[in-house]
């Protein structure tokens, strides 16, 4: 945990993060809609009070790295370094947060889950529409263009779409690649090199 942190907030963090964590167990084992609401508060001993202290329902159970997803995103586009552009620290980043931790098996579990779930598939594109609402702002913020800006729209949802399109790809760090070629140089440069 963070140093400076006080015990009150480490408390709050690990109280969420046991929650979290027997959520996914409880869901995985026991498939999301045999699992209510109680049983993960008793799995994580706590009351459902204070599970609504932490999560909105019980589909945020399943995403509680939601808020730290949109400020790595966020911080892709302002943190990156000079000279890079924007669709190339997003590509890093992809590549980096979403396509590498996609291989781990761990991952695919919890991606049927998500996939073979109607309200945690409605709940993860809603979060991703909030995602690209905030990256959109943070681009425009960063060229100086007006929000709502289609040409910052259109590459922070092309940026966020590129993720799902990689998903069952043969290769697809290869697929984000050339994803992010067309949202960096075009139509000509993907297909003079395709």
């Amino acid at each position: 945990m963070n140093e400076t942190m006080g015990r009150r907030e480490r408390k709050k963090a690990a109280t969420r993060r046991a929650l979290a964590d027997a959520a996914l167990k409880l869901f995985l084992e026991r498939g999301y809609d045999q699992v209510g609401i109680k049983d993960v508060a008793d799995a994580a001993d706590v009351s459902t009070t204070t599970l609504f202290k932490h999560f909105s329902g019980k589909e945020a159970l399943v995403f509680d790295e939601d808020a730290d997803q949109e400020a790595a995103l966020v911080a892709a586009v302002r943190e990156r370094p000079a000279g890079q552009s924007i669709p190339a620290a997003l590509r890093e980043h992809v590549l980096r947060v979403k396509v590498d931790v996609a291989t781990d098996p761990g991952f695919a579990r919890f991606a049927r889950l998500v996939d073979g779930t109607p309200a945690l598939r409605e709940y993860a594109h809603r979060m991703w529409v909030r995602h690209q609402a905030a990256l959109a702002q943070a681009i425009a913020e960063d060229i100086g263009a007006p929000e709502g800006d289609a040409a910052c729209e259109a590459l922070a949802r092309f940026a966020l779409d590129a993720v799902g399109l990689a998903r069952g790809q043969v290769d697809p760090r290869q697929a984000v690649a050339r994803a992010f070629d067309l949202l960096e140089h075009g139509w000509h440069a993907v297909t003079a090199s395709g």
